[in-house]
């Protein structure tokens, strides 16, 4: 079995699992690593001492200490390195774990605050022959994978447009944004960055931006406010339909063209379908794909470099609307 060792113990790590009923898919690190048979969670590493204690007694962890120098796992092989730690300590947490020797690291997003440290780790990673993977889940989530092949393959026709909804900072939530579109879509260029919402983050506020793809299709990042409710949805404008990602992936509707029930000679959008998405299930994908990328060389969903890429683009929007970044 693969050892796992996972930095921070807060509800990314381990929290949005421990109220949910027995047989419930995993939100989080430790739940999908338990739940896959390939994994053992060997050690956890968190500074408070009761979240710690809470967090080895709800997932059987063996061993824990307070920081990355403690005694308790020195001399330990761990194959997996979970960050889960809050982002300025990323940086400092991902050479740590590179310091072990893991086959893998695997990194909550975004990598780092700025994109010097995330190039950094990218290089050092790449350097010390150590695979990197960063949870931008929904490259784990079947109905985008589904989606991204349909549009490669042209099923629906040339993008005409696209708009995306999210909020709670541009580093923060942004990020997954532009990097679902990076995968959908293509590489994007900025046009405009529109006025800056503080809606949660101090030093990152929420951007309305206009983007476009590099055949030319505007791509309008729009913005909630984060006070109000969680606000993460896509909308696609396509030469045959337009395809919604609703609730963050929860849900789905797809409509295609057809002829105009009520004006002859003109066509319009069908009504469509509604459907379940498949967002759940990312972290179990996630660590599915982290298994068979160790195990048998399978590619990683999701990487230091694809983080990078969507970084890099939020930086430009904020540098853009006068809230350079490092």
């Amino acid at each position: 079995m693969l050892k796992v060792l996972l930095i921070g113990c807060g509800k990314i790590a381990g929290g949005f699992d421990a109220q949910r009923p027995p047989g419930s898919l995993p939100l989080t690190h430790a739940g999908a690593f338990s739940a896959h048979k390939g994994f053992e969670l060997a050690a956890c590493v968190e500074p408070d001492d009761a979240k710690r204690e809470a967090f080895m007694a709800r997932w059987d962890v063996r061993r824990g200490c307070n920081d990355m120098s403690d005694t308790a796992i020195s001399g330990l092989h761990f194959d997996i390195v979970s960050i889960c730690s809050p982002t300025p300590t990323h940086h400092a947490d991902v050479l740590a774990a590179l310091a072990l020797q893991p086959r893998l690291v695997f990194c909550e997003k975004p990598l780092c605050p700025s994109v010097a440290e995330a190039a950094d780790l990218v290089r050092r990673c790449q350097d010390a022959g150590v695979l990197l993977a960063v949870n931008h889940n929904r490259r784990w989530d079947s109905a985008v994978v589904r989606l991204q092949g349909e549009l490669a393959r042209g099923e629906w026709g040339a993008l005409r447009s696209a708009t995306g909804y999210y909020n709670k900072g541009v580093l923060n939530n942004g990020s997954h944004m532009v990097d679902l579109l990076h995968y959908l879509v293509g590489p994007l260029a900025l046009v405009h960055a529109g006025t800056p919402i503080h809606d949660f983050w101090p030093q990152d506020p929420s951007i309305p931006a206009l983007l476009v793809t590099e055949a030319g299709a505007p791509i309008m990042l729009n913005c909630g406010h984060a006070a109000d409710y969680s606000l993460f949805e896509l909308q696609l404008v396509l030469e045959r339909g337009v395809v919604t990602m609703e609730d963050g992936g929860l849900r789905w509707r797809r409509r295609r063209v057809a002829s105009s029930p009520e004006f002859s000679g003109y066509t319009a959008l069908e009504a469509g379908s509604r459907d379940e998405g498949s967002y759940l299930r990312t972290m179990s994908n996630a660590v599915a794909n982290i298994y068979d990328a160790v195990t048998t060389g399978a590619q990683l969903a999701s990487t230091g470099d694809t983080a990078l890429s969507a970084q890099r683009v939020c930086k430009q929007i904020s540098d853009k609307a006068g809230r350079p970044t490092p």
